[in-house]
């Protein structure tokens, strides 16, 4: 037995498909969410949270169909302190090899007051609601919600009401990113120490970043006793976020000489989900960000690129293929052949099968005969887009902007709508205002633009374009990426987009924004 083996095993709970969806804008389809599930199974983690099912017909099926297909991952549901909810949970899930049961109810002041509570109705609440759990799955894990704070004493005794009606994992929930490393590793300590029963659950810390110090008050749990850590892909979540998964999990292997703790995951996966994740949801990824932004690598001073010249290690603490990122950025071009390119495309972490190859590989000659050289970027961004828009009830067939020197621009647009396509030539104050009216137009709503954004995925005048954009109608939120060379079709490409998005996210739950498209 190594001494790796002989540390305490920290199991990796993510809840991207849950907690990370949450984030206004970030609506994933039935089929990505089946996609980014099996990368995480894939990748070692241990407890997938793969949504909330009473919360809509599309979040049930998906947890149930995940739950379905899962190999290794516990598969754990959402439900409120309610039968009805803890019922559909069940539903969702009894079919995983491994199943688990995730409720919750509000504990502080402020939590209590919502549903009019005081502390002993709530405490027979707890009782009975995780009771029956229990009767349902022997993998019931509880969260006492705004765990941070609520009075310790009370939170003293809902634990123990918890455990003793059988709950496995007591998860300690930093709802609002409230909390500091001293104070979460001294509640951690405390309720394990003081709180009957404690010795036979595990306890779990699921941190948000108002603060910026999710990372860090996870790591102090865990350093108190926690061995299960409530995480995201790129830290998605509500409002600032949560606990970045790869963050965490680096942090343990490259400072395992401080934290002597071990995790499931294999960590060379983690640059692929990142960029999946980032593509589906729509958000980016900040450059900065540790571990999985574009410039975690990168050096520029003369200083740092003398001492990487020299010695690595000057000036890195990880290696780029730790985290699954390749050393190299070799050019293509439109001579290369799908060999190569299935050879760079592995080596940049996207696996594809035969039609799959087929397909891109077309993109991938367009782009060629576009951009003299196609970098590792621009396959990334090509990648990231054709896949976005597969299954879309409206997509961009055709485009041609006329401008002049004079106001208004034109734009000439054909959106397949449901497999018919629609023509129409709207003005604009300027090339995009012009492409946006166009849709508009074919796609009657009322949605806001809340956000467009554009970067250049690399330099040179052919670079490509990435454009962000989101969109609000009513509450709903979606956002949306598109890349192209041109960037007035990404913007056309990204607004579709995330007129799509702002259906799926809608569900049954509200009229269609297509509606009036396809009518």
């Amino acid at each position: 037995m190594t001494q790796t083996d002989r540390q305490d095993r920290v199991l990796i709970f993510d809840t991207t498909l849950r907690d990370g969806e949450q984030s206004p804008g970030a609506t994933m389809t039935l089929a990505e969410k089946l996609e980014i599930a099996e990368m995480l199974d894939t990748m070692g983690v241990d407890i997938i949270e793969a949504g909330f099912p009473i919360a809509s017909e599309g979040d049930f099926q998906a947890v149930s169909q995940i739950a379905g297909r899962a190999k290794s991952s516990v598969i754990c549901g959402l439900a409120r302190a309610k039968m009805g909810d803890i019922d559909r949970c069940w539903e969702a899930v009894k079919h995983a090899a491994r199943p688990r049961i995730h409720t919750f109810i509000g504990t502080s002041p402020l939590h209590r007051a919502i549903p009019n509570l005081d502390q002993d109705q709530m405490a027979e609440v707890i009782h009975d609601t995780v009771t029956h759990a229990r009767n349902l799955c022997d993998n019931v894990q509880w969260s006492p919600m705004d765990a941070t704070r609520t009075e310790e004493d009370y939170l003293r005794r809902v634990v123990e009401i918890a455990i003793k009606a059988g709950a496995t994992t007591i998860n300690i929930p930093d709802t609002v990113g409230y909390t500091a490393p001293r104070e979460s590793a001294a509640l951690i300590q405390m309720l394990i120490e003081q709180v009957p029963g404690a010795e036979d659950v595990i306890f779990a810390t699921h941190c948000h970043n108002d603060l910026g110090m999710a990372t860090a008050n996870s790591l102090a749990a865990v350093e108190a006793g926690a061995r299960q850590i409530e995480c995201t892909i790129n830290g998605l979540g509500e409002r600032a976020g949560n606990t970045a998964l790869e963050e965490v999990v680096m942090a343990l292997k490259v400072r395992n000489d401080i934290m002597p703790y071990r995790t499931g995951v294999d960590a060379t996966k983690i640059m692929q989900i990142s960029r999946r994740v980032a593509a589906v949801s729509g958000f980016a990824v900040q450059y900065n960000k540790a571990i999985v932004g574009k410039n975690a690598f990168a050096h520029e001073s003369g200083i740092h690129q003398d001492g990487m010249l020299k010695n690595a290690e000057t000036f890195e603490i990880m290696r780029p293929e730790d985290v699954g990122l390749s050393e190299t950025n070799l050019v293509m071009g439109k001579h290369s052949g799908r060999a190569a390119l299935r050879a760079k495309l592995q080596d940049l972490g996207f696996e594809l099968g035969d039609n799959q190859l087929k397909d891109v590989f077309v993109r991938f000659k367009a782009l060629a005969d576009r951009k003299k050289e196609v970098f590792d970027d621009d396959l990334i961004a090509m990648m990231a887009d054709s896949t976005s828009s597969a299954g879309n009830a409206v997509q961009v067939k055709f485009l041609r902007v006329i401008c002049g020197t004079e106001a208004p621009q034109s734009a000439d647009l054909t959106l397949t709508i449901d497999g018919q396509d629609r023509q129409v030539t709207m003005q604009g104050d300027g090339p995009i205002d012009a492409v946006f009216n166009a849709i508009r137009e074919l796609v009657p709503h009322k949605a806001t633009l809340a956000l467009y954004q554009v970067h250049a995925v690399t330099e040179g005048t052919d670079a490509q374009a990435t454009v962000s954009v989101r969109l609000e109608d009513d509450g709903y939120i979606a956002s949306a990426q598109a890349s192209d060379t041109d960037t007035v079709v990404a913007s056309a490409k990204a607004y579709v987009g995330a007129l799509n998005r702002l259906e799926v996210r809608r569900g049954k739950s509200a009229p269609n924004v297509l509606d009036a498209a396809r009518a």
